[in-house]
């Protein structure tokens, strides 16, 4: 008696298991998925190279931080994934000790015009999608 409630066990499982992926699918397809986007812990691991500077003594940003802003920039394609970063680079600056001013001064030490601010004051949600150019202080 025991067997045919195993069999409608897996089969139940079988049939919920199908429909998920199914479902899985469908909405999958429904979704833009993004392209050479950047997620906010992959940009904090790319920029690494300016902690030394930014968190440290160094009173300018080496050669491999400034690709390193370089590399953000052109990943954060998007208005939506500049605004995450914004909001990222807002939340983990004060834990890794980053040094606000440095930070702002970045992308002009580096020659580049970066799409996000590196403010901590700044309200993200105002972020453009055009290029962002800091203010010359």
């Amino acid at each position: 008696m025991a067997k045919p409630q195993v069999e409608i066990a897996f089969s139940f499982l079988y049939i919920a298991t199908l429909m998920f992926l199914l479902v899985t699918c469908i909405v999958g397809r429904n979704e833009p998925q993004p392209i050479d986007d950047i997620s906010c812990s992959d940009a904090l691991q790319t920029l690494m190279p300016c902690k030394p500077y930014v968190a440290g003594p160094e009173t300018k940003p080496s050669g491999p931080c400034c690709q390193a802003v370089e590399k953000v920039k052109e990943l954060a394609n998007t208005t939506q994934v500049r605004r995450d970063l914004c909001e990222c680079f807002k939340k983990a600056a004060p834990g890794a000790g980053v040094d606000p001013e440095k930070a702002k001064a970045l992308p002009d030490l580096c020659h580049i015009k970066f799409p996000v601010p590196l403010d901590p004051k700044i309200d993200c949600s105002t972020v453009p999608f055009g290029r962002y150019q800091n203010p010359r202080v």
